[in-house]
């Protein structure tokens, strides 16, 4: 009877021209996969969210690395956006293996502009992603209803990447809050750089450590607080699924891994753990 109900209720949550769209994205890893019922979604809208605004470079670069598998990108910011963050970085875009040829910017003035440009841009075929960047506030729901059916109706990605998590009614598929996490540190940087420097999701700043209390109290559930290895270390990602409309919820730690481009399962240790050694021999005391 449970099941019957649930089975139900999924039909009805059914975003239109989802079922007879192309087949999801996998991302690789099984249990993220079966969560998802076999990958990300194409035809549908996704948002993430950063944990903070300290956060937003990791958001970044996750939602970079669910649209790696697009052949065209198309990534829309507000004007804010680009001045509080800057443009897109060149060395971090290596990083997810996205070539300047495959990727199109567009800024706008505001958010209603944002996402009347992003609808038109799903409505086009030649586009297989479009991100869309907005930093703060509520989005009317009409307008997220209206990306959502111009996805379904292409078979594009449609991410929409936030500053901070939001409680907005949302048509969306999936809901994302996204982190940095701690990375292996490299003991030989490639490519030179500072030691007091760090990378995550393509952008480089400043390492603090420790990260200051204020920023600690600011982290949600289990994710870690940031922080990580020099430069040359793989960026790895705090993902939390807070929302999935075709199954369980979730928390995984992610790391990138550029040589397929695709993400792995981090390791549980920062840092290799010896073996325990067998039939040691006991010691005299004296």
């Amino acid at each position: 009877m449970l099941d019957e109900l649930r089975q139900r209720l999924r039909a009805m949550e059914k975003v239109t021209g989802i079922e007879a769209g192309p087949g999801p994205v996998p991302l690789g890893l099984a249990g993220v996969d079966a969560a998802l019922g076999g990958g990300l979604a194409r035809g549908a809208l996704h948002e993430i969210s950063a944990v903070n605004e300290a956060h937003l470079s990791a958001a970044t670069g996750f939602t970079l690395g669910l649209a790696a598998s697009a052949r065209n990108l198309l990534w829309i910011a507000e004007d804010m956006a680009l001045t509080e963050s800057g443009a897109p970085y060149g060395p971090g875009l290596d990083c997810f293996k996205r070539a300047p040829e495959r990727l199109v910017t567009v800024a706008v003035a505001n958010k209603r502009d944002l996402l009347w440009a992003m609808e038109e841009a799903l409505r086009c075929r030649a586009i297989g992603a479009v991100i869309g960047e907005v930093r703060h506030g509520a989005i009317d729901p009409i307008a997220v209803r209206r990306l959502s059916l111009a996805a379904a109706e292409s078979g594009a990605l449609a991410l929409l990447l936030r500053a901070q998590p939001s409680s907005d009614a949302s048509t969306a598929m999936t809901r994302w809050i996204a982190g940095a996490a701690p990375s292996l540190s490299s003991p030989s940087p490639a490519g030179g750089g500072s030691p007091s420097e760090a990378r995550w999701g393509g952008v480089t700043y400043e390492k603090r450590s420790p990260p200051p209390a204020s920023l600690r109290s600011a982290l949600a559930g289990d994710l870690p607080p940031p922080g990580g290895g020099e430069n040359g270390a793989a960026p790895r990602f705090a993902a939390q699924l807070v929302r999935n409309r075709r199954g369980p919820l979730g928390s995984w730690i992610l790391e990138w891994r550029d040589t397929d481009e695709r993400f792995i399962l981090a390791a549980t240790h920062a840092q290799p753990v010896a073996a325990p050694l067998l039939n040691r021999p006991r010691q005299k005391v004296a």
